[in-house]
């Protein structure tokens, strides 16, 4: 198959990021080149080992590096344990698993397989940004090296998740997004204009169980956690696909309506970690994912589950 995209998973596993790395794996036009770690819905350090026990689930050896434990500036961060879980994965306890974190922090990591693969790399970011704020202190010819930047966050025309303004991923490190968003690479913002119009319900994860009791069973046992969040808190009667969603838009663009527009990020006040329209013309315009083919994308994340039988 042509035009396979090859992709690291910047991820704070967390409940849909679990779902985001099956559908990365599982998906035919996806290659999942590595993984890098990140603080946000749970500590680094238990990201970092959730992130093994989904390599360790599909009996694959790629490469997981650790990443931030803490915001670049912002001394106030907590997990989201609310949402996910003490241990990321709703009510399922940790279990032992085996592998070894890469020599080299997220951030260098970054740089070297971009470095190494020019134009190759997608980085798709489903957490807060500091691993690629702190590439970029690291190495800012990373703006060439790499494909393109896909992050799942912010809220561009609409209410934010963690706050009345902001998303949770952009609020937890404003100023790492803020960097993200004004460096001269390609970024596509896979925020909540979209993906909390695409909502996965019990029955959807039931269905993925059905499809693959294993992967689909284990994403079906912590979707009772995620879900009594969303009835309890945004009363919903389903939970949003937030980081698959972002993961698809690596490899099916066309599924998305985007409109580029020069990103800032409110950095204090109630507003803070929004994404707003900035006037300033002087650096690539983000691709800001405005719409979405619903049924499509939730299809193919469902379907996907079948390469897992």
């Amino acid at each position: 198959m042509t035009d396979i995209q090859k992709i690291i998973l910047d991820t704070d596993p967390g409940i849909d990021d679990a779902m985001a790395f099956f559908q990365a794996i599982g998906d035919p036009k996806i290659d999942l080149v590595g993984i890098t770690t990140i603080f946000g819905n749970v500590t680094v350090d238990i990201a970092t080992r959730n992130a093994f026990r989904l390599c360790n689930m599909v009996g694959q050896n790629i490469p997981v590096a650790r990443g931030a434990a803490q915001p670049l500036e912002w001394k106030g961060f907590s997990p989201s344990s609310q949402v996910h879980g003490d241990e990321g994965f709703g009510d399922i306890p940790p279990v032992p698993v085996t592998g070894t974190p890469q020599d080299m922090p997220a951030d260098a990591y970054l740089v070297d397989i971009c470095a190494k693969n020019p134009g190759e790399i997608t980085i798709c970011a489903v957490g807060p940004l500091t691993n690629l704020a702190l590439a970029l202190q690291r190495d800012p010819n990373i703006v060439k090296t790499v494909k393109r930047v896909v992050v799942m966050g912010g809220a561009y025309q609409t209410n934010g998740n963690i706050s009345a303004h902001a998303e949770a991923n952009t609020y937890n490190d404003p100023h790492a997004a803020a960097a993200v968003f004004s460096a001269d690479w390609q970024v596509i913002m896979v925020g909540l204009d979209v993906t909390d119009t695409i909502l996965c319900t019990e029955k959807d994860f039931a269905e993925i169980a059905r499809i693959a009791p294993r992967t689909g069973g284990f994403i079906q046992d912590m979707s009772h956690f995620y879900l009594e969040f969303y009835r309890s808190v945004e009363k919903l009667d389903g939970c949003s696909l937030h980081d698959p969603a972002a993961v698809i838009a690596c490899a099916y663009p066309e599924w998305f309506t985007m409109e580029n527009a020069h990103i800032d990020v409110v950095l204090q006040g109630e507003q803070w970690g929004n994404t707003i329209e900035s006037k300033n013309a002087g650096t690539t315009p983000t691709r800001v994912c405005t719409g979405v083919q619903i049924e499509t994308v939730k299809r193919h994340f469902i379907e996907t589950f079948k390469v897992y039988v």
